[in-house]
């Protein structure tokens, strides 16, 4: 009698599982891995906790200007700066080089005898490229805040409509506007892998998120209609400032997000075949500039293309999506919120907003053509009532709008109102909240509150 035995099948040699563990150890094992990892981790918590205790802040940066009022403000100060700056330098060391290492180092062979699938190289390299980018991202989150909160405290945050938020309303918003923000570092490493698969050894892969987000940022400066400005993957460093109005100014964010999540699965899927279709035998592959326009260029315009369309279509928003009516609304709106907490700072009578009755009237290069779009060439009246007094009060603002809906709102008098930037309070000199107005203009009619 024999005894048959049969053994359990091995998981196989070059398991997705087994891949993505050992190339996530080989970019640990990169000192400028590391180092990413702990700058990410650390730099931003004391540069937010430095910053906050001067007496020179960087009122010219969104929330800049509240940085030593609220431990909050630090954080999106950081995040401006990251959507600017740093997630495009790191998507690019990160997702750029993740593919044109091996290139440079000739292991593809040795790769491919262990492993002997494209496809699950692609996979798990991808893979561990995401997972280190978010690691980087989640540094510059978690520190950005620690620091605030530690060097300022978890006080309420001044919304860009002039609303106040509380600790909680702050920290979900806050929080919000960094996972917005990762379908945007999505879009930027997908491209990262499709120049690291297209282009081999070139340094042009490993720079090309780099560039490839100078140049969303420079399209975004432009004057172009709001259908292109949202379809472009860039936005999504941007919409975030719609997350602190009240309402939310959501819209411009969903859209961002799906836009940047569509360029990322586009991008990702055209590396994938560009990189299984590659001929590996071919030992001085430098990648190759007429495939990676027509694999590469063409079709991510053709994307971009459609999705001006789609957007156009879906949306009743036309020209700059930056009208009179929204900025005489978002100013009266800011003016209102701001000039109660004014009111508390100087020991006044509170007063209500439908006490105040707030307007502003907005005009364009004092009423010389089209009132609309962006420009520093605003400037609004605004009035307002208060209770038993038959004059109304009037104030007057230099606005400054840019291209993408934001504004500063210069005061220009009177002075015991918006003119100076110190009010006289009872407990001493206090930074004047009427002085300097930051607001967001809603590019899309759907979404006005």
């Amino acid at each position: 009698m024999t005894e048959t035995v049969v053994e359990a099948p091995a998981t196989p040699r070059g398991s997705i599982a087994r891949c993505f563990r050992f190339e996530l150890v080989k970019l640990a094992a990169q000192w400028r891995i590391r180092v990413l990892v702990l700058v990410c981790w650390i730099a931003p918590a004391v540069f937010v906790a430095a910053v906050s205790q001067q007496d020179s802040l960087p009122v010219d940066t969104l929330f800049g200007r509240w940085m030593n009022a609220s431990g909050w403000a630090g954080s999106l100060v950081l995040l401006g700066f990251a959507g600017t700056y740093a997630l495009p330098l790191l998507t690019s060391v990160v997702a750029g080089d993740v593919f044109a290492a091996e290139d440079r180092l000739g292991t593809w062979r040795h790769l491919l005898v262990a492993v002997r699938s494209p496809r699950r190289i692609f996979a798990a390299k991808a893979l561990a490229g995401l997972t280190v980018i978010l690691v980087l991202l989640a540094g510059l989150a978690v520190s950005g805040v620690a620091g605030g909160l530690l060097a300022v405290g978890n006080d309420p945050l001044v919304g860009l409509d002039g609303h106040l938020l509380s600790p909680g309303d702050a920290a979900a918003q806050v929080l919000l506007a960094w996972v917005s923000v990762l379908a945007p570092t999505l879009s930027l490493a997908a491209v990262g892998l499709l120049g690291s698969v297209a282009l081999g050894r070139s340094p042009m892969g490993l720079v090309l998120p780099a560039v490839f987000a100078l140049v969303m940022q420079l399209a975004q400066l432009l004057p172009v209609p709001v259908a292109v400005r949202l379809a472009l993957p860039g936005y999504g460093f941007l919409s975030w400032a719609g997350l602190f109005t009240s309402p939310a100014q959501t819209g411009p964010v969903l859209i961002g997000i799906a836009v940047s999540l569509a360029w990322a699965a586009a991008a990702t899927a055209l590396a994938y075949f560009l990189f299984v279709r590659r001929d590996f035998t071919n030992l001085s592959h430098d990648g190759s500039g007429r495939r990676a326009l027509i694999a590469g260029v063409l079709p991510l315009a053709g994307l971009l293309a459609v999705s001006i369309g789609v957007i156009a279509v879906v949306t009743p928003a036309s020209g700059s999506g930056i009208t009179q009516d929204k900025v005489q609304h978002s100013v009266a709106t800011a003016f209102t919120h701001l000039y109660r907490m004014q009111t508390q700072q100087l020991n006044r009578p509170a007063v209500t907003e439908e006490q105040l009755r707030t307007t502003a009237a907005c005009t364009k290069t004092g009423g010389a053509g089209p009132q609309e779009g962006p420009g520093n060439d605003w400037r609004c009246v605004v009035t307002w009532h208060l209770p038993g007094v038959d004059a109304a009060g009037t104030a007057i603002y230099q606005l400054n709008v840019t291209a993408d809906g934001r504004y500063v709102a210069d005061g220009d008098g009177p002075k015991e109102v918006n003119g100076y930037f110190l009010v006289h309070t009872p407990h001493g000199d206090a930074p004047n909240p009427l002085w300097q107005v930051d607001g967001n203009v809603d590019l899309l009619p759907t979404t006005k509150g």
